[in-house]
């Protein structure tokens, strides 16, 4: 009979595997000149080749290591498993950064169970920066346990994220509502790299109306493991569509949620 792989066996093998993944993305990141890139939604959803090869990188490494499996990718979409925990993977979270050669990008793989998000590792290469989490055991960056920022919503930067799924006019005003609250806001090039810096205590909080799974797990572990508080994700067949996402400390979640309201209004 054959031994069910343990949380520690997992974990080493897709650590190693995200670090495969970042080098093949960096390699790619420095010749970005010469991708071959495709519009997918509009102008500015984009896919690369680098997008898809280090997907497919990423999936058959953790298929020959966990054959019964799940996996749920942004470019390749959701196989199935028998095992329960499903792998939740973002080639390259911040495409838009990543191919005018900003540094704000990252490889996300995270994984779930019925118990919600169990392990979070994000690489971001040009940053030289690892996130690691797994269920119980702590979150790191490069190997140092992080913790999530105490008190307030105005205790520290907050990370915001929008796309054209959601209403501009209900943005604006969420984004109005957040400065009256005393709430100071910045967005960058990648959710997963913003959720991240929730764990690590550089963001208090961040909070996007519509996300996809695979943007989000793998920083939903982390942010738990580091102390935080997050908004639970749809799971089963629900989990391959968009979503809220609200992530933060627990001196910061119940205000944040209160007021984007993602899911209590018809406007989101």
């Amino acid at each position: 009979m054959t031994k069910s792989p343990s949380p520690d066996d997992r974990l080493s093998v897709a650590v190693e595997v995200a670090q495969r993944a970042g080098a093949l993305a960096l390699d790619y990141f420095k010749k970005r000149d010469a991708l071959v890139i495709e519009q997918k939604r509009h102008v500015t959803d984009l896919v690369s080749e680098a997008d898809r090869n280090v997907e497919t990188l990423i999936r058959d490494a953790l298929k020959a290591a966990f054959p019964e499996d799940a996996q749920l990718g942004e470019e390749h979409g959701l196989s199935q498993g028998t095992s329960g925990l499903t792998w939740v993977i973002d080639p390259i979270d911040g495409t838009a950064p990543y191919l005018n050669g900003l540094p704000g990008w990252c490889v996300s793989i995270g994984a779930c169970d019925d118990q919600g998000p169990a392990i979070g590792i994000i690489y971001a290469p040009v940053l030289d920066e690892l996130y690691v989490s797994s269920r119980g055991q702590g979150a790191f960056l490069n190997g140092v346990p992080l913790s999530v920022l105490p008190g307030d919503l105005r205790s520290g930067l907050l990370g915001v994220g929008a796309n054209d799924r959601v209403k501009s006019a209900q943005v604006g005003q969420m984004l109005a509502e957040l400065m009256e609250a005393g709430a100071a806001w910045v967005r960058y090039g990648s959710g997963a790299l913003m959720l991240a810096w929730v764990a690590a205590g550089r963001l208090v909080g961040y909070a996007e109306p519509r996300m996809n799974a695979w943007d989000c797990m793998a920083g939903y572990a982390l942010i738990k493991e580091a102390g935080g508080c997050v908004m639970p994700f749809p799971s089963g067949e629900a989990m391959a569509l968009p979503a809220p996402v609200l992530g933060a400390s627990a001196g910061a979640f119940d205000e944040l949620d209160r007021i984007c309201a993602f899911g209590k209004s018809a406007d989101w």
